[in-house]
């Protein structure tokens, strides 16, 4: 019988040489190559990772998993670190803890009111709504994008419970303001960080000020698992409860192929069932199934080592937009960062000033005609989406920026793929488009 351990190495050499052959750097051709507003950015060591997985065929929580979220605790400096199978999973379980009856007095409940903005990702939202909360959107100021905290502070009230914000395309909203707001009025606060994951505020990471916070590890974010994501906090309750939610809603703790680690699991009463019913299989939340795959996080195992590298790249592609757009300073709002903030930015985003003589769609379709691609700022105005038109929200005072972003914004990529010949290439395009006007 052959032996497996050989066969195992035999394999992963042979994906280091497939690698080699298959992702060889291509040459770029101007107006021939895409440049792409985000891509994966990855060597041998995650398809290695990912065989390694395979072959160990766990394919639930299992090592790499562990290994991840231990790596990511330690980049981000926080106790807890819930793996899942997407971003928006991540937000809908960030929300979906605060809502359990463990919490007493402080749960989030039906008519609670929560502060977002509608300048946004829908992912931020949709879960205030689907748990019968009132989303009461804040407008934004340009050139950071984020929430203006004067119209934040006014539009608490007592039916205030929760703030949930991104930091939008990886710039910080202002934590201090709004973590200081939190705590004069007793909220709640989730960092949505998807968008920002190695951005920091005051020396310190984003991600790690809130209550709870997410991660996105969808291709276009600053790491990739695939689709994936992660729940981060300091709380152990909160930690619990995540869990709780991610798991089928099931009280106990043990992870994958493990029983009975708390060392009573027929000994407890719950509910209404019989004293001693196995707490594997009690389930005090309404929860679901949103976990990773080994596969998944084995690949993130190997990204997240990159990330430091991956967030320079992003200030310097940052750096090389500004200077393009920096030549026509009566044409563009260009974006800045947030006091105290050293963003690792995940795109850089554009505002048409007022009386520029294009619109944001003509100057968007001639880059996407010279294929380089662009994207609007996500939902625009979400209350203008149209599965969010009559639904249950607030707008606290009015969404004048957010209208205007919705009509005269855009973004292009600064993910670590880009190179210096795709800037020279984008650059002589937007002289050519300008020079029409």
């Amino acid at each position: 019988m052959a032996d497996f351990k050989q066969l195992r190495k035999e394999i992963i050499a042979k994906t280091i040489e497939y690698h080699q052959a298959r992702f060889a750097k291509k040459e770029f051709i101007p107006g021939k190559t895409r440049v792409n507003y985000a891509g994966r950015v990855f060597d041998e060591e995650e398809i290695c990772n990912a065989v390694e997985a395979s072959l160990d065929f766990w394919l639930t929580e299992g090592r790499f998993s562990e290994e991840f979220s231990e790596k990511i605790a330690e980049f981000l400096e926080v106790d807890h670190v819930l793996l899942t199978n997407s971003g928006s999973s991540a937000n809908l379980l960030a929300f979906s803890a605060l809502t359990s009856e463990k919490l007493g007095d402080k749960r989030l409940k039906p008519g609670d009111e929560v502060i977002a903005v509608a300048a946004g990702f829908p992912a931020t939202v949709t879960p205030i709504l689907q748990y019968g909360l009132i989303p009461v959107f804040v407008d934004v100021d340009i050139p950071t994008y984020n929430i203006d905290v004067e119209m934040m502070r006014n539009a608490i009230t007592p039916k205030t419970r929760c703030i949930f914000l991104a930091h939008t395309l990886g710039n910080p909203f202002n934590i201090d303001a709004v973590m200081q707001l939190a705590e004069e009025h007793n909220l709640w606060v989730i960092e949505d960080n998807c968008d920002a994951f190695g951005s920091e505020y005051k020396g310190k990471k984003t991600g790690t000020y809130a209550h709870l916070s997410t991660i996105s590890f969808y291709p276009a974010h600053h790491i990739t698992t695939g689709e994936g994501g992660a729940i981060c906090t300091n709380d152990s309750q909160l930690a619990l409860l995540v869990r709780a939610f991610r798991d089928w809603g099931r009280d106990c703790y043990c992870a994958g192929g493990e029983n009975n680690t708390c060392g009573k699991r027929f000994s407890q009463q719950f509910g209404q069932l019989p004293f001693g019913f196995d707490h594997k299989y009690v389930y005090s939340e309404i929860g679901y199934n949103l976990k990773m795959t080994d596969i998944q996080a084995a690949i993130g195992a190997a990204q997240v080592d990159k990330l430091p590298g991956f967030c320079d790249r992003r200030k310097e592609n940052f750096q090389n937009w500004t200077k393009i757009f920096a030549k026509y300073p009566d044409y563009f709002i260009l974006p800045e960062a947030s006091e105290n903030s050293d963003p690792a930015w995940f795109a850089f985003i554009v505002t048409l000033k007022d009386g520029t003589p294009f619109t944001r769609d003509e100057l968007t379709g001639w880059l996407n005609k010279k294929l380089i691609e662009t994207r609007n700022l996500f939902a625009g105005n979400m209350t203008k989406q149209p599965g969010f038109v009559g639904k249950n929200w607030r707008i606290a005072d009015h969404l004048n920026d957010t209208d205007y972003i919705m009509n005269n914004t855009f973004f292009l990529g600064t993910y670590p793929g880009l190179t210096s010949e795709m800037f020279d290439y984008a650059e002589e395009m937007l002289e050519e488009f300008i020079k029409q006007y």
